[in-house]
């Protein structure tokens, strides 16, 4: 094989991986709760939930610190406890995986559908045993799973289902939104997403009582009749502060834009990658009505073409990431017993996937870049 990375580009460019849209219209926002008392558990974080509760379509929104939070609090609620077992892909970020373990519990990883890598109803099915309490359906790069036949198995089995939408804000299944057909969802806002409130994440649900507790939980166990310094459950410090809550509305209010933008991105780089043999565009399924794009992410043919285009990409200014590496191949994960064979398909796809800069402000002169330094290290490996 041709040592790719010798082969230096004519004009380079230095493209960012990942990038927020941000407008003066946010920077206001934020320092307009600097000139007032509130910074924690004010009037924005009201506004925040309300809004994104009517966004969404769900009767309750909870903002909390993190998607990381939010998936912990959701696994409380669901009653998730030691001994429990939570089905779940290990294609996606360890977050999914860790939240059941926070509560004790036994992650169960299932494989996946090799074309969207999500996690499929089949492979659901077969891994429920008389200790399973919920599944986590992960919303791989903004697309939800084939929900329906998800729901009639958990109701069959009288499982929890925790939507993991923490990459899909904006994204529909067969119409409906993203985070509206669970028990619960939860939603993540790192600066890489589709919306940014720097770190934080929202928890939505229809139902009452989980609202309740999801309030009472973020807030160090404190419940609405308790008084100062008074606390009623074991809690957590899982506030969201005014100032990311102020940059949320903001954002919110443009979130539909910033898809659109998202979508145009990914379009240029589907429009030449349809003319590139070798590298497998993402796949669309049909039950997807609204693809939510978090990232732009590519399957080469092999894993070797795929580790050999990273450095090469590198030199001329390209970032990638391998997206995702499993889970359950994690150092943490392999010494609780999984490894190499278990996910077949999985790990295909952590073998041979791979991210390419993606955001709403790149432009199309940075996606044919991009574009064209892959085609040259594509040739140059055939040489």
């Amino acid at each position: 094989m041709v040592n790719i990375t010798e082969i230096k580009p004519k004009v380079k460019m230095n493209i960012p991986m990942a990038s927020p849209d941000i407008t003066q219209i946010e920077i206001d926002a934020v320092t307009d709760v600097l000139q007032t008392r509130w910074l924690s558990i004010g009037p924005k974080i009201k506004q925040f939930e309300t809004d994104f509760s009517y966004y969404v379509g769900t009767r309750y929104a909870v903002g909390v610190n993190s998607g990381t939070s939010g998936l912990h609090l959701a696994m409380i609620a669901a009653g998730v406890s030691e001994g429990d077992e939570v089905i779940t892909p290990s294609f996606s970020f360890i977050a999914s995986a860790n939240c059941i373990l926070y509560e004790r519990a036994k992650p169960v990883f299932v494989d996946i559908d090799p074309r969207t890598g999500n996690i499929t109803p089949e492979t659901i099915e077969a891994a429920i045993t008389p200790r399973t309490k919920a599944i986590i359906p992960v919303h791989v790069f903004g697309q939800p799973p084939d929900l329906d036949p998800i729901m009639d198995i958990a109701r069959r089995h009288n499982l929890y289902v925790i939507e993991d939408s923490c990459e899909a804000i904006g994204a529909e299944y067969k119409g409906r939104a993203a985070g509206t057909i669970g028990d619960a969802a939860v939603f993540a806002f790192y600066p890489n997403k589709q919306m940014t409130t720097g770190e934080g994440g929202m928890v939505v649900t229809d139902r009452a009582d989980w609202d309740d507790l999801f309030r009472s939980l973020r807030n160090q166990g404190r419940d609405v009749f308790d008084g100062w310094l008074n606390h009623t459950r074991l809690g957590y410090n899982y506030r969201l502060d005014e100032l990311s809550a102020a940059l949320g509305i903001v954002q919110l209010t443009r979130l539909d834009d910033l898809l659109a933008k998202r979508a145009q991105v990914a379009g240029w780089y589907n429009e030449r990658f349809d003319e590139l043999p070798g590298v497998h565009k993402p796949f669309i399924a049909d039950t997807t009505t609204r693809m939510s794009w978090f990232v732009y992410v590519v399957r080469f043919e092999d894993g070797p073409t795929r580790n050999a285009m990273i450095p090469f990409l590198k030199e001329r200014g390209v970032p990638s990431r391998p997206y995702f590496t499993p889970i359950h191949l994690q150092p943490f994960y392999q010494n609780m017993g999984w490894g190499r064979g278990d996910l077949p398909e999985t790990e295909k796809a952590g073998d041979t996937s791979l991210a390419l800069p993606f955001s709403s402000v790149m432009t199309e002169e940075q996606v044919d870049y991009v574009c064209q330094q892959i085609r040259d290290g594509l040739e140059e490996m055939l040489r």
